[in-house]
């Protein structure tokens, strides 16, 4: 386990300037046992081109929940066929999957928030959480205007929810439009959902093109009423 202390983390808070300079102290410091965990949504798409220009060995994970849309699956092709990386792909335990199905139906998550949370967890939180267990640090695609949630979030933090290893945000402060700039001027493979309205990528059954004005988060869970929606994957950030 890689330990760090507070003082040490505000310090390389400090003299990280860049998603690239974070991304170097990472691959010199915590490869191999670090690891990108994307959803292959543009933020995620951005920070693997820079990882790969990097460390083409970085180490990158995804969590395959059984109900991805196909174009999820395509741009996930295009990215190991470009930088010629290996995707690990972490699936549900079946035997959850099975009983939740059994018990709740194929399409729980819209009958209750309690139902929607059982399901993300079964499909996406346990299988994280199995990844993370074997890391010392894991890193995102998160920006800090995504949610309420995630503005108090910083470039590296200690995630105190999985055992208190690094959680590092490259690109934490930057903004939409720069993560779009980035993607053509680097010509970066994307999800073509985005060029259909869905700003923010999840589950199929749990995401929709958003209308214009709408955050970019609304497509997410989009029978909920809450604004500040989250999977359960960064839920607790900041407590």
């Amino acid at each position: 386990m890689h330990s760090i202390t507070a003082e040490q983390l505000k310090q390389l808070n400090d003299q990280l300037k860049t998603p690239q300079d974070v991304l170097k102290w990472a691959s010199e410091n915590l490869h191999p046992r670090v690891a990108m965990a994307s959803s292959f949504g543009a933020e995620d798409v951005v920070v693997i081109d820079m990882m790969m220009k990097i460390n083409p060995k970085f180490r990158i994970f995804t969590l395959d929940t059984g109900r991805l849309n196909q174009e999820t699956y395509d741009v996930m092709d295009k990215i190991r066929d470009k930088y010629n990386a290996t995707i690990e792909v972490m699936f549900p335990d079946a035997a959850e999957v099975e009983q939740m199905v059994r018990v709740n139906g194929m399409n729980l998550f819209y009958q209750s928030v309690g139902n929607r949370k059982l399901c993300c967890g079964i499909r996406k939180v346990h299988p994280l959480k199995k990844m993370l267990s074997t890391l010392d640090g894991w890193i995102t695609g998160l920006r800090a205007e995504q949610t309420e949630v995630r503005s108090v979030a910083h470039k590296m933090e200690i995630d105190q929810q999985h055992n208190g290893i690094l959680k590092i945000n490259p690109i934490i402060e930057w903004t939409w439009d720069q993560v779009w700039d980035y993607i053509k001027k680097n010509d970066v493979p994307y999800n073509k959902l985005h060029d259909k309205g869905y700003p923010s990528i999840g589950c199929e059954p749990c995401t929709r093109a958003i209308k214009p004005g709408e955050p970019l988060r609304a497509g997410r869970w989009w029978w909920e009423d809450d604004s500040q929606k989250e999977c359960g994957l960064h839920a607790d950030h900041g407590k």
